[in-house]
């Protein structure tokens, strides 16, 4: 079956726990399935159909049920996200009313009480994340946190998307899942296309490392010798700190899988 979000889930779930081996593959994968073979149709049938041919034509992974605890940790980040956008838009429109010179005071204050509202729920959902990935993964917290430049919600949303970084093997796959690998523009000697990041994975994780990217520079010596270094060379400011969190992520995961602490002097010499 696609991803299709909450629809997807429920049958997967449902289905893998009553022993039914699942595959849940990406929707763009199958659209450029379909695209190769210059479907003229689309229909529900003819999708479902494309889907099958998509599972006989290529190796697929099977599904591995979620557990009660990640599944729920899953549901949090959702709402949480949903709250996020939320607030900025109150936050947007307060910025907006100020701007009237606050015309109504009833509607001021409305937007206040649901900011504050929605600021103690954020607040409750996020003390119950860390509570439930802290009663499997307190150590891997422990080791992630110290690492300069890594927040604790970009920690408890990569255990929890990585089921504890067990999901991949490699670092380069990890990237890879993030959307900040570099992707090659060139083709014979007229092409000769700007380096770019994929931006094929996980759309969140990515941006969670990009805003930890600012600090990192700061304060994380490997990070910071490479935004300088790339930035030196005329690069722009943006591809350093998309460099960096791709450099934070690597750090992330040999930190996890080694059990060994951040050590500033160790990535300091592997920056050099």
């Amino acid at each position: 079956m696609e991803s299709t979000g909450y629809y997807h889930f429920r049958l997967v779930q449902y289905l893998s726990k009553k022993g039914y081996n699942c595959a849940v593959v990406n929707p763009l994968s199958v659209k450029r399935f379909i695209q190769m073979k210059l479907a003229k149709v689309k229909t529900d049938k003819a999708d479902a159909k494309a889907i099958c041919e998509y599972a006989l034509a290529n190796e697929v992974s099977i599904y591995d049920p979620l557990d009660d605890i990640h599944a729920e940790c899953l549901q949090l980040f959702s709402i949480l996200l949903y709250y996020q956008k939320q607030l900025t838009a109150i936050k947007n429109k307060l910025h907006g009313e100020a701007v009237l010179g606050r015309p109504s005071k009833a509607v001021y204050h409305s937007l206040n009480r649901s900011e504050k509202h929605l600021q103690k729920e954020v607040k409750q959902l996020e003390e119950r994340l860390l509570e439930l990935v802290k009663t499997e993964h307190q150590e891997q917290i422990t080791l992630l946190k110290s690492i300069p430049g890594l927040g604790i919600k970009t920690i408890l949303f990569l255990i929890v998307m990585t089921e504890g970084f067990t999901k991949f093997e490699k670092a380069s796959q990890l990237c890879s899942f993030a959307g900040i690998t570099p992707t090659e523009r060139t083709s014979g000697s007229s092409i000769r296309g700007r380096s770019r990041i994929s931006k094929v994975g996980n759309r969140r994780l990515r941006r969670l490392l990009f805003m930890c990217s600012f600090t990192a520079c700061k304060h994380n010596g490997a990070c910071k010798a490479l935004y300088e270094r790339i930035v030196n060379k005329g690069k722009s400011k943006k591809l350093a700190l998309l460099a960096v969190s791709n450099k934070l992520l690597k750090q992330a995961f040999a930190i996890a899988k080694s059990g060994i602490p951040y050590d500033a002097e160790h990535h300091s010499v592997l920056a050099n």
